[in-house]
Parts: C-alpha cells; sequence; structure tokens
C-alpha cells in the first residue's frame, strides 16, 4: 500500500493554486477536468516528491464548505520557516499560531484549510517579530 494523495474541496480554484504554490512553494504535477461530474481536479506536491495534495473545484457549486472536527490540517516540513511565515503575512494572511520557538506555526488557505509548518531539523532561533506575537483565531 502507498498513500497517494490527501483531496481538498475548494471554492476559487485560482485563488488556492496561487496560495500553495506561491506561498507553500507546491508544484502542479497534473490537472484533470472532469465534464461528467462538473468539477476540475488539480493535484500538487512538493519539489521531488510524490504525495500530493488534491485540490477539487465543482464548478457550479454554491455550497460552503465547512471544516468537520475529524479534520485538523495539513503540515509540511520548511527549509526556513520564518520565510514562509513572511511570504504569508506580505500576502494578507494571518499567522494563527506563530514560530515563536522557530519550529512550528499555523495559519489558513482561502478556505479555512489549516495549515501547519515544521521548522526542518533543528529550530531557528526565537526571532522577532514571531518570538513576541500572540496567538490569533482558530487553527
Amino acid at each position: 500500500m502507498r498513500f497517494l494523495h490527501t483531496m481538498v474541496r475548494v471554492t476559487n480554484l485560482e485563488e488556492s493554486i496561487k496560495f500553495f504554490t506561491e506561498i507553500l512553494g507546491l508544484k502542479e504535477t497534473r490537472r484533470k477536468e472532469y465534464p461528467q461530474w462538473e468539477c476540475t481536479l488539480v493535484y500538487l506536491a512538493c519539489e521531488g516528491q510524490d504525495v500530493e495534495v488534491e485540490l477539487t473545484y465543482n464548478w457550479d457549486s454554491n455550497e460552503e464548505y465547512g471544516i468537520g472536527r475529524a479534520f485538523g490540517h495539513l503540515a509540511f516540513e520548511v527549509d526556513d520557516i520564518y520565510e514562509v511565515c513572511q511570504r504569508a503575512v506580505d500576502a494578507g494572511i494571518e499567522i494563527n499560531v506563530p514560530p515563536r520557538d522557530g519550529w512550528m506555526a499555523f495559519f489558513r488557505s482561502p478556505d479555512n484549510i489549516s495549515i501547519e509548518l515544521l521548522q526542518k531539523g533543528e529550530p531557528k532561533a526565537p526571532q522577532a517579530p514571531w518570538k513576541d506575537m500572540e496567538n490569533t483565531g482558530w487553527w
């Protein structure tokens, strides 16, 4: 058995692709349109990896997607947690759990999917402005 992907439904495909590629640095690996189901599936992965995030966009849906209690978050190991968090802030994204310890942070995608960042290797030394920020919202 092999783990393939995690699917999340999105309400604005282009905005979501921009978030996952420009903020998190994932690459689009493939895209498939299914007219019979009126949906587009876009798969993204970290460079050099085959486990994917599947973005499912339903063409004519007005449905609001709630976040079930069973789902927690998508987690990504990053080379520089401060750099990724700064890209998020620069894009207007609120950091819910700042990387005060140089190791872990949380923020949300445009569709409120909780994203966890974990610093690769050892935690970075705590630094401003992150070390003094409070938690906000929910994650």
